[in-house]
């Protein structure tokens, strides 16, 4: 096995939410989803939130050829700071496209338009706290 980064994102209780989100806006494809009370452990008493039993214990999804892992985690607390999901999109009218979706209750930070280094390059924060850096990579 090769030596690899993924990232694991904790959505607080809207794992499930965001899976859906994410299928509708980029393609996300889910490979597996595995919620608490399907585990063939339980929990040690006191680790999960009351109400959290049938919430998501682990998922694994792609996006185009990159897999994200992604939990609700154990209660309904999560912050998704220091760090940005980059997208490369093929062409300016999918950069568009996808933008426009993952930004539909989030904030945008800098709006799709030309840089130094990408024809079409935008910033922006989904409806549940994740960072995307949405671009056309430059011709080479």
């Amino acid at each position: 096995m090769k030596t690899q980064v993924q990232p694991y994102l904790f959505f607080g209780g809207r794992c499930e939410e965001a899976l859906e989100f994410y299928r509708s806006a980029v393609g996300a494809e889910i490979q597996m989803l595995m919620r608490f009370d399907e585990s063939p452990k339980p929990m040690p008493p006191g680790v999960l939130q009351p109400g959290f039993e049938s919430k998501v214990m682990h998922s694994s999804f792609r996006i185009g050829e990159t897999e994200l892992l992604a939990s609700d985690g154990c209660d309904d607390k999560s912050s998704f700071r220091g760090f940005s999901l980059a997208l490369g999109m093929p062409t300016e009218e999918e950069a568009h496209r996808v933008f426009n979706l993952l930004s539909d209750g989030g904030q945008v930070q800098m709006p799709l338009g030309k840089t130094f280094w990408s024809p079409c390059y935008g910033m922006l924060t989904d409806r549940f706290g994740i960072g995307w850096m949405v671009m056309v990579p430059a011709e080479q």
